[in-house]
């Protein structure tokens, strides 16, 4: 094959697919107009600042919103063209296949399959698929337009003019499968994702609708949030939304059995016969021919290809159906008009869609479909039914040869990459699973099974699984050795164990000195550390060295390897291949030069030392690698790079042969590098004093962390953001500064082969400076970043909520999941915590084992077997007799390999059914003990007793269970019946778009600076980069999405926030789940906007989703809950519902001081925010009270002279000011009665006739006060005063026997008038003000409020506008 041409194949299938339905603008997506209906989303809302007590938004004086000149300068920003990752549009007008006339907004640079992917979008020719593009330009040329082509290579489309038609082509036999195909998709609203917050925006703008008066609301409901946290099981439910519910538009349509199509039919163009029942009962046989579909005349089992209606012959099969049947002529459009009417965003298909662990309960009913059973008879497992499999490889190293000198050609670059890598995932995927079902065969059968290697669909797999490694050496033939040295990673298994060859006695008792569990861990660690090493050398992109595609799945108990396959290594040519490294683990190492330049400079961005390397003959090597890498030329004379399981060195925390596999992590090594490079800087330059580098300051990619680091920054802390903003040095030699540091940074570097077996050259202080910078780098993890690690725990700045967001908080900080138990050890006082790291190594150790049994188990028992060990983990299964089920016992049964017979397989399932709880947690607790240095005590056997741990766990295992209320109380919670599937689950090293990241990270110091115009850009131009390059589904486009919210908030743009929240929610929901922390987090901040647009009803529809979503993920027990709770307050607050307001309140308060104690910070914040609710209830002395132990928190953990102990101060004096008038105004109401009881009683002795009336509207006042009284709030809607004031009169009245006959006539507002002329003004004027500073005081706390309630500083839009005070700063 030539290479030309197959780069050229992959250049343009990357192209073709790697198009974007959606508009490159990132305020193009929705229309601004539908308001609710097509409200985008705004995700999780980062804050730049800490904002962890009464801050910006609390301080007496209420902050103003962004002023109009900023308002206008956004407004501005969005009009104007961003810089880079922008397109510039052109309209071209198309003539449909049908006739008809529309409008394409088009670039230059787009490709004709991008067009092509437009116009499927396109309602109006969503149903054509089989057709030639004719360009047309202004000079009236014509151009033929091929799928491959750029526009700009045909015709210059910038100059106007320009036309597109669309002219049928003819079908073959795979188009007209795929035109029948996408008819079946069209006629289903199954690849519609909707968004249960656009339900709810839909629903509300339906009531407002439906109201009689245009003021209306619908009436608010109050929350059961708070019953609902105390029971999260019964609300398992509630997070399956029903499907959408189906429009049918046609009874079948199926392939006839008249299928294939006899040969002289083929010889006049018959392609496929369908069968076809519409929704009137009638029923059609349709021929597809290579023009057209017709109805042929064919009745009962003879085929009469006949037409039997003349003139119903169409182009396409929806336009056949809607001749022949008015019913699906109507529901079709019902479809079209459905799936049109949806955010766009909900019609695009998620690549790589995460692992759904509930199913619907009861399980639905499972119905006939005929095009559904043809689907899955045809299983391909990821290969092509028709026509070439992929080549992977080239693909792969095809796009990464593209240019990339300008931004447009490394977006082109980006955008083929990602595509080509996704789709191996998606294929490496569908393989495994034929692999580990056994549907593949092996391409060497002769070998173990556990050793079984794969080809398929150009994708090799192996196992990464231990087996018993002395007999497996014995049994594998001696010629295995250059199979070895073949295939593209099945060193992987062998090679990593000490298995590549029998000859290697040494290495074998190193081999078996090792635990057989420690095996097992070391492979699925080798596994990790490889795609790791792969992913590191990719994000390098050093030219000239290659890597393969590479994907782990694990599915069933297995593990497999996925890599693309290495160019001639199938074909036997191995002569001279291997030019770098080992395949002996060091007894022969191979060098070349070439190889080791490309080598040494992808090893100078990764921090790895050149070194000397003896081998076995005393040959000495300079590496600048691992030992057991392996670089082998491929046949295409490309350089590949393999194998690199230590691309970081050593764990000098964890020694033996067990630990060979534990190494550190990259993010530590970047953080240690910069961490020194500092440090050496300031003693070269002798400024200010050491300080200990943040290890997070210095973290990879920030942007990547999402799950941590959104929780962090909900609770006020961003600490990239932060970190960011007060590493910027404004200074002028800051640029200087900067290099110098990166180059002192790219100076350190470390071997990877330090404390290891190999045999290093060198002097021997050289080896020792080798081992003692790893030392050193370990050091650092224990000393330095574990205790910061453990101190951002403590203070809320880093707040994960499951096992997953805690997992990528560890790693985004540099640290491994085996220090979880020292991480446990050191939040200790912290209960959400502590349970936390308990619940996450149970997890991890439970799923250890049952892998095991997955791994031993048929097909038959799954269910069985499963439900039992839940039943053992969760309830109180007792009566087991004897165990084969403990850790060393299966280990020993794993060199049997795969296969088993079917009487060992019955004896396996009763022996795994024998298992009690009992024998269950006491191989968790041995697991815990070995794998993480902790000892798992019986506490957590209580604590593990929740939802958050079933779904962690089968998240990790791939289970899915009935969404129904499970009894964790029970003894067997569980059914085999509540195990309804189980699913692969995936790890990959798809690349990400590093330009965007830059630009991200860009926008983020801009937003910390208060710069909104500045950070919009940046934020719209990574965003519209995001969107070519991924697509609209994919998790950093929703981080794009939520810093463009949080920019438009504070620009005052709330309808703009609600649209890009809503565009995060639904990625979100999509990328990461529906119970995903992040959306969890993503349904609070649309709650905020939506209270910002004074739509409390359906903010607080999103808060309830945001809390339900919590308690799944974290449970009731969460800091961020009680976060959640002071916002619903604030939320209730602000509609006068105070008793509701105080509940919430009182119960964020509880379990703050259970959580985190009476003296943190966030229990200052709830003091705080009943302060601010009794002071809106004007209860200044509670307010005053709660302010108090507000401040007295604050001054032990911050000091007296931090801004927020001054707010408090501050606020503390606001409150006691408030009493002293609201006291001064009683007394001053007092005297006023007394001079107007005596004017009063001097008007009843010369008016008599007035005393009866008097009487009668005495005594319907005092009524009336008293139900007033009753039913409202003190010192809101009722004059304390004029009660008063009345009193005194009716008592000094009835004292001198004042009572005379009654007289009519007399008006009562008339006799108040003329009783207190001056009270009466003064009561309405002092009433207004009261009303005035009762606004004034609303304005601050919730106007703040939208301020407070965004700005909680923990929880959900944490800190939301923080970045105000900043912002004012900086324009002072």
């Amino acid at each position: 094959m030539a290479g030309k041409s197959n780069k050229s194949k992959a250049k343009r299938a990357a192209q073709s697919s790697a198009s974007n339905p959606t508009d490159s603008a990132p305020q193009s997506d929705v229309p601004a107009t539908p308001a609710p209906a097509s409200v985008p989303d705004n995700g999780t809302v980062d804050n730049a600042v800490e904002a962890t007590v009464p801050e910006t938004n609390e301080v007496p004086p209420p902050v103003p919103n962004a002023d109009d000149s900023e308002s206008q300068a956004v407004a501005a920003s969005r009009d104007d063209q961003p810089k880079q990752g922008e397109l510039r549009l052109y309209p071209v007008s198309v003539k449909t296949q049908s006739g008809g006339k529309m409008e394409l907004q088009l670039n230059p640079g787009d490709s004709v399959m991008d067009i092509r992917q437009f116009l499927l979008d396109a309602p109006e020719t969503c149903y054509f698929t089989c057709y030639e593009l004719l360009l047309r330009n202004k000079e009236n040329e014509t151009h033929h337009l091929e799928d491959y082509n750029e526009i700009s290579e045909v015709a210059d489309i910038t100059t106007g003019g320009c036309s597109l038609e669309m002219i049928a082509a003819l079908y073959d036999d795979r188009s007209i499968r795929a035109h029948v195909h996408r008819a079946r998709d069209l006629l289903s609203l199954s690849t519609l994702h909707s968004s249960l917050s656009t339900t709810f925006a839909l629903k509300y703008d339906a009531a407002l609708n439906k109201a009689q008066n245009p003021g209306d609301k619908p009436n608010v409901p109050e929350l059961d949030c708070l019953g609902f946290m105390e029971d999260v099981p019964a609300s398992l439910r509630k997070l399956i939304s029903s499907p959408t519910e189906e429009i049918k538009c046609v009874e079948s349509i199926v392939f006839s059995s008249f299928n294939p199509p006899p040969s002289h039919r083929r010889l006049v163009g018959d392609l496929i016969y369908l069968d076809v029942v519409t929704l009137e009962g009638n029923k059609y046989c349709i021929t597809g021919t290579t023009k057209a579909f017709y109805v042929n005349s064919s009745g009962g089992n003879i085929l009469d290809p006949r037409p039997s209606k003349s003139g119903f012959e169409t182009a396409t099969l929806i336009g056949l159906l809607q001749k022949l049947s008015s019913k699906f002529k109507k529901a079709f459009r019902e479809v079209t008009e459905k799936k049109a009417s949806a955010h766009p965003f909900e019609n695009v298909q998620s690549l790589l869609p995460p692992h759904s662990w509930l199913r619907p309960y009861p399980v639905p009913d499972h119905k006939r479909d005929a095009a559904r059973a043809e689907e899955a008879l045809t299983i391909s497992y990821g290969s092509e039914l028709i026509g070439m499999q992929r080549d992977w490889n080239e693909e792969l190293q095809s796009c990464r040869e593209f240019p990339h000198a300008t931004p447009q050609e490394r977006i082109l670059r980006d955008r083929a990459l990602y595509k080509v890598s996704s789709d191996f995932v998606d294929a490496a995927l569908n393989g495994a699973i034929g692999v580990i079902s056994r549907c593949i065969p092996p391409i060497n059968p002769t070998d173990p099974e556990c050793l079984h290697m794969y080809v398929h669909n150009n994708i090799f797999f192996s196992f990464a699984v231990d087996a018993d490694i002395e007999q497996l050496s014995k049994k594998r033939p001696s010629s295995n050795v250059s199979v070895t040295e073949k295939m593209p990673s099945s060193e992987k298994v062998p090679c990593k164990e000490g298995t590549c060859d029998g000859e290697h006695s040494a290495e074998l008792n190193c081999c078996n000195e090792a635990p057989l569990l420690e095996n097992e861990q070391a492979t699925y660690a080798s596994a990790n550390n490889d795609l790791k090493g792969t992913k590191l050398y990719q994000e390098a992109d050093v030219p000239g060295l290659y890597n393969l595609a590479m994907a782990i799945i694990d599915y069933r108990g297995h593990r497999v390897v996925a890599q693309s396959v290495l160019p001639g290594i199938l074909q036997g040519d191995k002569s001279d291949a291997l030019l770098y490294g080992s395949v002996d683990n060091g007894k022969k190492i191979c060098w070349n030069e070439d190889f080791h330049a490309k080598v040494l400079e992808a090893a100078k961005l990764l921090h790895i030392k050149e070194h000397d390397v003896i081998d076995a003959s005393e040959n000495v090597f300079k590496l600048a690698a691992p030992v057991e890498c392996k670089g082998i030329v491929g046949s295409d004379n490309r350089h590949y790079l393999l194998d690199l399981m230590r691309v970081t060195p050593r764990d000098a925390n964890y020694t033996g042969p067990e630990s060979r596999f534990c190494v550190l992590r990259p993010e530590l090594i970047t953080s240690f590098c910069q961490a020194e490079s500092q440090s050496k800087r300031k003693t070269k330059t002798d400024e200010g004093t050491d300080i200990v580098p943040d290890p997070c300051d210095v973290s990879v990619d920030t942007s990547k962390t999402g799950g941590e680091l959104s929780h962090g920054e909900e609770n006020g802390a961003s600490t990239s953001e932060k970190t960011v903003a007060e590493q910027q040095d404004t200074t002028a030699d800051s640029a200087a500064r900067s290099s110098e540091s990166s180059k002192l940074c790219d100076e350190i570097t470390f071997n990877p082969n330090v404390f290891t077996d190999f045999k290093l050259g060198g002097t021997q202080e050289e080896i020792a400076a080798d081992e003692e910078n790893v030392k050193k780098v370990s050091s650092y993890l224990v000393d330095v970043v574990l205790p910061k690690f453990i101190a951002d725990l403590c203070a809320l700045e880093v707040s994960p909520m499951d096992g997953q967001t805690l997992t990528e908080a560890l790693h985004s900080h540099g640290v491994n999941v085996r220090y979880i138990g020292r991480i446990a050890n050191g939040v200790k006082h912290l209960p959400h915590l502590w349970n936390l790291c308990l619940n996450e190594i149970t997890v991890r150790s439970a799923k250890h084992i049952l892998k095991d049994i997955l791994r031993d188990i048929e097909d038959h028992d799954i269910g069985a077997a499963v439900s039992h060990f839940l039943n053992c983990l969760f309830g109180n299964v007792t009566g087991g007799k004897a165990s084969t089920n403990n850790v060393n016992a299966k280990n020993q049964k794993k060199g049997q390999g795969r296969g088993k017979g079917k009487a060992s397989a019955k004896k396996s399932l009763a022996s795994y059914m024998m298992v009690d709880s009992n024998i269950l947690w006491s191989d968790i607790q041995e697991f815990a003990k070995a794998k993480f240095e902790f000892e798992l005590s019986e506490q957590a056997r209580t604590t593990a007793k929740n939802v958050p741990v079933l779904r962690n766990l089968c998240q990790k295992v791939g289970i899915s269970v009935a969404a129904r209320k499970y009894d964790f109380g029970a003894a067997s919670p569980f059914d085999a019946s509540d195990v309804l599937d189980l699913r692969a689950v995936v790890k990959h090293s798809v690349p990400v778009c590093s330009e965007a990241k830059t630009l991200v990270e860009m926008g983020k110091v801009q937003l910390a600076e208060g710069m909104l115009s500045e950070s919009y850009t940046f934020f719209s131009e990574a965003f519209s980069i995001l969107q070519q390059v991924t697509g609209p589904m994919h998790r950093e486009v929703a981080n794009c999405c939520r810093y463009l919210a949080m920019v438009l908030y504070h620009a005052g743009d709330m309808a703009g926030a609600i649209m890009q929240q809503h565009k995060e929610l639904i990625i979100n929901e999509r990328c990461l789940g529906l119970d995903h922390p992040d959306t969890a987090h993503s349904y609070g901040n649309m709650a905020l906007f939506y209270h910002g647009l004074n739509q409390t009803e359906l903010a607080l529809q999103n808060m309830g989703r945001a809390l339900l979503l919590l308690g799944l993920s974290s449970g009731p027990d969460h800091p961020d809950v009680a976060a959640t709770f002071i916002n619903v307050a604030m939320m209730y607050q602000d509609m006068g519902k105070m008793d509701t307001a105080l509940r919430y309140l009182q119960d964020a308060l509880k379990k703050n001081e259970r959580l985190l104690g009476p003296e943190h910070i966030q229990t200052a914040v709830c003091y705080h925010a009943l302060a601010i609710a009794c002071n809106s209830m004007g209860l200044f002395k509670l307010s005053q009270q709660h302010e108090k132990k507000t401040y007295d928190i604050l001054v032990k953990q911050l000091g007296e002279d931090d801004s927020r102990t001054k707010d408090s101060q501050n606020w503390m004096k606001t409150f006691e000011m408030r009493e002293v008038q609201k006291t001064a105004q009683k007394q001053k109401g007092q005297a006023v009665d007394a001079a107007n009881t005596k004017k009063a009683i001097d008007l009843l002795k010369s008016r008599p006739d007035l005393i009866q009336a008097f009487q009668n509207a005495a005594a319907a006042e005092r009524a009336n006060a008293l139900n007033t009284a009753e039913a409202q709030p003190r010192g809101r809607g009722f004059d304390e005063r004029a009660a008063r004031a009345a009193a005194e009169v009716r008592k000094k009245a009835a004292a001198k026997g004042l009572l005379v006959r009654p007289q009519s006539g007399v008006p009562v507002q008339q006799l108040s008038q003329l009783i207190s002329p001056g009270t009466a003004a003064f009561s309405k004027k002092s009433g207004e003000n009261g009303e005035a500073k009762k606004v004034e005081e609303k304005k601050e706390t919730s106007g703040n409020g939208k301020t407070t309630n965004v700005e909680a500083p923990a929880g959900l839009g944490a800190g939301l506008t923080s970045l105000d005070k900043k912002k004012q700063k900086a324009k002072k």
